[in-house]
């Protein structure tokens, strides 16, 4: 297990995301689309003849909240962030044809906090869902791990996340680097059977196209940090 963990932890490291596959069984799995069926509108719910997306997930969700505490998902966190790591926050992300959108190179820059405090380093602020964001300096966002849960299979065909590897390493870019490291670098189409994990680092550069088949590609997206908010800011969600 060791073996299995020191593995993944330089895999991170070094490319800034790592796939792991089987990490829930096809019952853990129905349970859990059964589940979000369930969930109430609110706010942070998106439709276009069907729900699309879903923030506030950690708090919509006992279930989901559970399962970013569950030993499966913890396991594959804690070699990365330590035994101290909690989930900050959780987004539901679907593709469906009423709303098949693809999504440009970009890093994930932003976090959610219960209120604004001005804080040196901190900004620009917006608002999604209702919930206050705001991006922080890059050191917060190295120390964060985002897990992506997959609900279906998800290939190429069907909107994969497509990544940098090594990307994340570049700190912050700047739009015009976000297209330099692009051209210059491969990128690589993380395909992820129903029930496997995807791992990355929020400044890893990621991307994905539209999806080529009307199925769904529910992906449940928690990202989990380690340690408190500095000057009175706070984690919007802290289990």
């Amino acid at each position: 297990m060791g073996g299995i963990e020191q593995t993944l932890e330089d895999q991170i490291v070094k490319d800034g995301f790592a796939i792991v596959e089987n990490v829930l069984t096809p019952t853990q799995i129905d349970s859990l689309i059964f589940s979000l069926e369930k969930v109430d509108n609110n706010e942070g719910v998106r439709s276009r003849g069907g729900v699309f997306a879903l923030r506030n997930l950690l708090d919509a969700s006992p279930e989901v909240s559970a399962l970013a505490c569950s030993k499966e998902i913890r396991a594959l966190v804690e070699p990365i962030l330590g035994p101290n790591a909690f989930p900050v926050r959780g987004i539901l992300f679907d593709k469906i044809p009423e709303a098949n959108w693809k999504v440009p190179w970009h890093q994930d820059v932003t976090i959610a906090v219960q209120k604004r405090v001005e804080v040196d380093g901190f900004g620009p602020w917006s608002t999604k869902a209702g919930v206050l964001h705001v991006q922080p300096p890059a050191e917060i966002l190295e120390n964060m791990l985002s897990v992506r849960i997959h609900l279906d299979n998800c290939g190429e065909r069907n909107g994969a996340l497509k990544v940098v590897a090594g990307s994340h390493l570049s700190g912050k870019l700047a739009d015009e680097a976000v297209q330099e490291s692009r051209e210059s670098k491969p990128s690589f189409i993380c395909a992820v059977s129903s029930g496997g994990v995807l791992l990355m680092r929020p400044l890893l550069l990621h991307a994905s196209s539209s999806s080529e088949e009307p199925t769904h590609r529910r992906v449940i997206h928690i990202d989990y940090a380690a340690a408190a908010l500095p000057s009175g800011l706070e984690w919007f969600f802290e289990s």
